[in-house]
């Protein structure tokens, strides 16, 4: 039985839904969005349906990578009784996700900050701040002795009497910034509100944490963006889920295992066949296009510590307790009320505590279609399937905490092999070369490979050794986790410059920076990237015919190795008109650890295009248009992908009004020159946010001392 000690009840509350804060984790490969309220709900974000797919974005650095569509957590208690209506429950379930969230009421915000091992750089352009981390890397407090880079501290009182702390862990270690870990300590301190002035004592019995994961895999394919794979695959539709380690008495034959012998216990989840394409889709390949893969990646969340009870704090290495699969249109995934009894129970006895299944979702579905997977218990599946798993039960007398530890990670081919693989996929060239396979990677094949052409085989075996890489992601997360367990923490990279400036000149582009890297142990120097036509431009490009990559396309990317004390750097190679972004990184000398650590590109990564910038012009009669004429088969080989629709003004005077006209005399646009150079970009957009269509086109150029009009050709 509940022992209850009631202090004093407090009045029943509307359940009203309130946007709740966020911060990000955005400084190493992996970055993701973390709500105050204790989850990730579905569009919990922006709101926006287009922003299905929101977060766990990996590889970071390119744009479109998310693999998150939706996340639940779920706490329960049997034989509860609720101060707010003066209730008895047979189980009482308070929800966050994966689409219901009352932070008013249920799981309310007490606490959200982040702690940093220092600040993000200042990073300029031209004087204007230039850093994505302006806004994704919201610093509160600075502490140079943390065990990893970020640290987002998350507090929130439940109203089942459960204050919940979340503690996250984002490092930028070339080894171990795609996962982060994320501890959570729950506490049964009796509040039933934010500030505790409410509270009821009771011992809570049978109390179960559970987790839910919906991923979708990934964005860059997906009908907001690329467009190339099935519409739902979106929401997740045909997303598979295994499951390891559940039964660490009796293996199964594709579990794994660390290097101490203790069984893994993970999840792990990827992009499966989906019955709207047209083609083999395990990777996402760009079949429409030139094939490159777009949802190569495997993503998942492997158990690292879970208190075997309140006075036990060993790791019960039979928990989590329960990996059942839950279909993420079910009606239990929305719709969530504490209130009603009927749903408590159906949630806590049929998807809380219900064990683990024969068989996962993954292994049913096998070579078949994932979005046409129908849930045993349910009978349908409109819109995919999520993994759940919960650990419990536990009794908590008042006062008592138990916690639990996970790392979610993601992983896959790297960039260079997903155009690699893609493109040879595509041109069904060299595709005898196969990986190396694993005992794990062969389960893949032989499970969830259909057997068809020797072209399917060569990109999903390629694919499927992503496996291997997030079972290494599991295994690091283990490593550091251990480490910080004993009071130590991984070598540290060197730290970013204080300041990051890059400026536009009319015959270079200079860059320079602060030396805070160099006071470091072992410092060895620097590294800066250019990158041309936009931030997140490839530094690799693949000749398919040949079958090789060029790890440094020189037409798209330039590296400059710099020693220790050069703190400024004068590029003289810059083309004029295009588009240039720049990073750099500090490196040391190898003597910190195993491997050269450098400090993660995010830092000083800019967002905003440098260019030349070329003197004014002496005389009217310089002034100069180009391309002209503008042809649309040439776009982007005149200024680039990032700018296909640019024309130049060149060798205009330092201030002036250039007012575009048609052939008859329309105003089509007025352009204020005026930061005193001689060039001036026009991306052939109208004032009514229109491309400029085929035609002979006027561009009067109005100056204080005079005026001059030149005319130009556009060929669409």
């Amino acid at each position: 039985m509940i022992s209850k000690q009631k202090k004093w009840l407090f009045g029943l509350l509307l359940a009203v839904s309130y946007s709740q804060e966020v911060k990000w984790m955005s400084i190493g490969d992996l970055h993701n969005w973390y709500s105050a309220a204790g989850c990730e709900i579905e569009v919990g974000r922006t709101g926006q349906v287009s922003d299905q797919q929101d977060g766990l974005r990996y590889p970071a650095f390119y744009r479109v990578q998310d693999n998150q569509a939706a996340k639940g957590l779920w706490l329960g208690a049997a034989n509860f009784h609720d101060p707010v209506v003066n209730k008895d429950y047979e189980y009482k379930v308070v929800h966050a996700g994966p689409r219901h969230l009352d932070i008013e009421n249920e799981t309310i915000p007490v606490e959200m900050t982040m702690d940093g091992k220092y600040d993000h750089p200042n990073v300029f352009v031209d004087g204007d701040p230039a850093t994505n981390l302006q806004y994704l890397d919201n610093v509160n407090n600075v502490d140079p002795s943390l065990p990893s880079d970020r640290r987002i501290n998350n507090t929130v009182q439940t109203s089942i009497g459960v204050q919940m702390k979340r503690t996250i862990y984002a490092f930028s270690h070339p080894e171990h910034q795609n996962y982060h870990i994320q501890e959570y300590v729950f506490t049964n301190n009796g509040c039933f509100d934010k500030d505790c002035t409410s509270n009821y004592e009771q011992t809570l019995e049978g109390f179960q944490v559970y987790l839910q994961y919906r991923y979708a895999i990934s964005r860059e394919g997906m009908v907001y963006d690329g467009g190339w794979l099935p519409q739902s695959a979106a929401w997740g539709h045909n997303t598979m889920n295994d499951v390891i380690g559940e039964h660490p008495d009796a293996p199964s034959n594709n579990d794994q295992y660390y290097d101490d012998g203790e069984v893994i216990r993970g999840l792990f989840s990827w992009q499966g066949y989906h019955s709207d394409a047209s083609f083999d889709n395990i990777g996402g390949p760009n079949a429409p296009g030139e094939g490159h893969l777009g949802a190569a990646q495997f993503v998942g969340v492997v158990t690292l510590h879970a208190d075997t009870s309140p006075s036990d704090n060993a790791d019960d290495i039979n928990q989590p307790s329960t990996t059942w699969f839950i279909t993420s249109d079910d009606p239990t995934t929305s719709g969530n009320d504490q209130y009603n009894e009927t749903k408590s129970i159906n949630e806590y006895t049929n998807y809380m505590t219900v064990g683990h299944p024969d068989l996962s979702q993954a292994e049913i579905v096998g070579t078949g279609n994932a979005n046409q997977f129908n849930d045993p218990r349910t009978g349908s599946n409109p819109g995919g399937t999520s993994q759940g798993i919960g650990f419990g039960p536990y009794t908590l007398a008042p006062g008592d905490s138990i916690r639990i530890v996970v790392a979610e990670g993601a992983a896959g081919l790297s960039r260079e092999m997903c155009y690699l693989v893609g493109q040879n996929w595509k041109n069904e060239a060299h595709t005898d070369n196969l990986p190396t396979s694993s005992a794990l990677h062969t389960h893949m094949i032989d499970n969830y490979h259909r057997t068809s052409n020797d072209n399917n085989l060569y990109k999903n075996s390629w694919v499927f050794t992503g496996v291997d890489s997030i079972i290494k992601t599991f295994k690091k997360a283990r490593e550091n986790f251990y480490l910080m367990e004993s009071g130590q923490s991984l070598p540290a990279p060197p730290e970013p410059p204080s300041i990051f400036n890059v400026t536009s000149g009319g015959d270079r582009i200079i860059i320079d920076w602060t030396n805070e890297p160099e006071s470091g142990p072992g410092f060895g120097g620097y590294t800066l990237y250019r990158l041309k036509f936009k931030p997140d431009t490839t530094v690799f490009s693949y000749n398919v015919t040949q079958g090789e990559i060029d790890p440094v396309d020189e037409t798209i990317a330039t590296i400059w190795t710099l020693d220790p004390g050069v703190n400024e750097y004068e590029d003289l190679t810059a083309e004029r008109g295009f588009d240039y972004f720049f990073f750099l990184e500090a490196f040391d000398n190898g003597t910190n650890d195993d491997i050269v650590l450098n400090s993660s590109k995010f830092y000083t990564l800019t967002n905003k295009a440098a260019s030349l910038k070329r003197p004014p012009g002496e005389s009217f009669d310089d002034i100069r248009i180009v391309p002209n004429p503008f042809h649309i088969s040439a776009r982007d080989l005149q200024y680039g992908v990032s700018a296909p629709d640019r024309l130049m003004f060149l060798n205009i005077p330092p201030v002036c009004t250039i007012r575009i006209f048609t052939e008859r005399g329309d105003l089509v646009e007025t352009i204020q020159h005026s930061d005193g150079s001689g060039d001036e970009a026009w991306n052939s957009i109208t004032s009514s946010r229109q491309i400029i269509v085929s035609g002979l086109y006027i561009a009067h150029f109005d100056m204080p001392d005079g005026n001059a009009i030149r005319k130009f050709t556009v060929v669409r």
